[in-house]
């Protein structure tokens, strides 16, 4: 039986460049391991912060080291002309794997060209990528659904950066609908960059002006005191739902620094609660995995008020972190599937889904 041919994608032009790295190097591991080698050959292939492409030998380089490529100094005219010049490796892909964690990597961006290769790829498509990276359109899309969400208002640069009399309205309206506290958000950032937890009016004001330096969208949400619970789907048009696992930290959100340092929060798999919440908590992320139209991965968080039972749908994330103890694969481990297992069902997943699309004759290759 022929091998299939593995392009691992990773790196990319966004905050979370390393975060990519890490769980490219865990994603390697698993494609070469017992199981998977005699199924899989992998060729990596790496991004730079500035957008070009880089093929085998450099990003082995990168996945032995761990850290992002050094970038020297190249002209505007350098770039424009090799950035848009694939590694000769490109034409060996038989599917592509990509990892690219936030902006340009996740928001159906290397997604819409990928499609355009025609070749399979783990994940979800433009409109599942797009929706899941965009806060506001995917609340709109929750709302629409149907699913609990706590009360929100969008916000663009320009009403933020216009004149202040505008500008003052703006935060009288945010006081008015969600009062304190409440969090400030890009709209298309992931892992936390860019969030701010306000508690009076000179904070929001701050935390308003910061976000907007990172987006010209954002969102503001009413804060709420509730426990951090967290599921995976995975899957295509019949997905399936892990177990629930749960978020502990000392911090005063779960924000970048506790995120990715190792001891500042808590993982824990199952969460306890009570067995009708788990399995409320396991549809709700099966329909927010519908909602958007995702394929392959999922991880979708909520709030869990305790005292009054209730749950609101944080958000969906079609390409969480994924290294080893990152908490997707982590709840399919407590669910029965290893780290080995969850990425050959990914790859195929993505043949799966691949050949359904080529069903339509439109798109047919």
């Amino acid at each position: 039986m022929k091998k299939q041919t593995i392009g691992l994608l990773f790196g990319g032009c966004s905050g979370e460049h390393e975060v990519s790295i890490v769980s490219a190097r865990a994603i390697a591991g698993a494609l070469t391991a017992a199981g998977n080698a005699e199924k899989y050959h992998l060729i990596p292939f790496y991004i730079q912060k500035d957008g070009l492409w880089c093929g085998q030998q450099i990003a082995q380089e990168i996945l032995h080291s761990g850290k992002p490529l050094q970038i020297t100094n190249s002209s505007t005219a350098t770039l424009a002309s090799k950035r848009w010049q694939f590694p000769a490796e490109v034409a060996q892909v038989d599917v592509w794997f990509p990892i690219l964690h936030g902006p340009n990597g996740e928001d159906g961006t290397v997604q819409g060209l990928l499609k355009l290769m025609q070749v399979p790829f783990v994940g979800s498509g433009v409109l599942g990528s797009a929706v899941g990276m965009d806060k506001i359109a995917m609340k709109q899309i929750f709302a629409q659904a149907g699913l609990p969400q706590v009360k929100y208002i969008a916000v663009t640069r320009s009403q933020i950066w216009s004149n202040p009399c505008i500008y003052s309205k703006l935060c009288d309206q945010i006081e008015a609908t969600l009062s304190y506290p409440c969090f400030v958000k890009p709209a298309n950032l992931g892992s936390s960059v860019g969030i701010s937890k306000v508690r009076n009016r000179h904070q929001l004001e701050t935390a308003l002006d910061n976000a907007a330096t990172y987006d010209r969208r954002l969102i503001v949400e009413a804060g709420v005191v509730a426990r951090e619970v967290e599921c995976a789907v995975l899957g295509n048009d019949q997905p399936k739902a892990s177990v629930v696992g749960e978020i502990t930290y000392q911090s005063d959100f779960y924000d970048y620094e506790t995120k990715y340092t190792t001891g500042k929060a808590d993982l824990i798999i199952p969460a306890l609660l009570p067995p009708a919440m788990t399995e409320r908590i396991r549809e709700l992320a099966l329909q927010a995995f519908r909602a958007i139209d995702a394929s392959g991965l999922a991880r979708v968080d909520f709030f869990y008020i305790e005292s009054t039972q209730e749950v609101f749908i944080n958000e969906i994330n079609t390409l969480p972190g994924f290294t080893a103890t990152s908490m997707y694969p982590e709840l399919w481990k407590e669910s029965g599937l290893s780290f080995v297992e969850l990425v050959d069902q990914l790859v195929q997943l993505a043949l799966e889904r691949h050949d359904a699309i080529k069903l339509n004759p439109e798109i047919a290759e």
